[in-house]
């Protein structure tokens, strides 16, 4: 059966504080792997639910939640030396509206969360897989756009960005093929940028002269 992961385990290299945030401040943050998601019980509050996908090193998120405090925050990351990163960062600034969920992003979407639960999902930079024979392991694909859109609270936002052409178009060709989505910035077009502040990614691209692309779509209210 063919390989059909959309992500590879990177190692990277750990440092001696993020490896300190993995053993002693992870643990606080964890969202558990056996249950369906208790937002409420997680965070011990009601507030809206967000979902970023694939954080990276955390700064995002962390403009988000430090933005929006009466959000709820789960971030989504298998990227080891970034989780640590994230967990020590929450520590150091004592901010509590953030959740940390290590593994694939597609079990937290098609077992862990409760439909109609998110008021927006955050997928900034996934990996291209920019080579024919692996789009097939690209996250966006038709199956899981329709399944992330049921998790989507009526009027609820996905916010993409790529710095790949064609993984962009790819992506909108995807989404508005999706019923139940619709484009907030019109049909066929890309959104103006929506983030707090640019990633360490985006920001590293930008001075390589890479273009952004921006999506930004809402389930369709009821």
């Amino acid at each position: 059966m063919p390989d059909a992961r959309t992500y590879i385990r990177r190692r990277g290299r750990i440092t001696r504080a993020q490896a300190a945030a993995l053993e002693h401040d992870l643990e606080r943050f964890r969202v558990p792997d056996d249950r369906t998601i208790d937002a409420r019980g997680l965070f011990g509050r009601d507030g809206r639910l967000v979902l970023e996908i694939g954080f990276g090193m955390g700064h995002a998120l962390l403009d988000y939640a430090r933005a929006n405090p009466d959000s709820n925050c789960i971030g989504v990351e298998i990227y080891r030396p970034g989780i640590g990163a994230l967990a020590r960062a929450l520590v150091a600034g004592e901010i509590a509206n953030v959740r940390i969920y290590e593994g694939d992003a597609r079990r937290v979407v098609e077992t862990l969360l409760a439909d109609a639960s998110l008021a927006r999902a955050m997928i900034y930079f996934p990996d291209p897989w920019p080579k024919k024979r692996h789009h097939k392991r690209r996250l966006i694909e038709p199956g899981f756009v329709a399944t992330l859109a049921k998790k989507l609270a009526p009027s609820g936002q996905l916010l993409l960005a790529t710095d790949w052409e064609d993984y962009a178009h790819a992506m909108m060709a995807l989404l508005e093929a999706e019923p139940s989505l619709v484009n907030l910035a019109g049909v066929g077009r890309f959104a103006e940028p929506s983030r707090d502040g640019p990633t360490r990614f985006e920001a590293r691209g930008a001075r390589l002269g890479h273009l952004v692309w921006d999506l930004a779509f809402a389930r369709r209210a009821v």
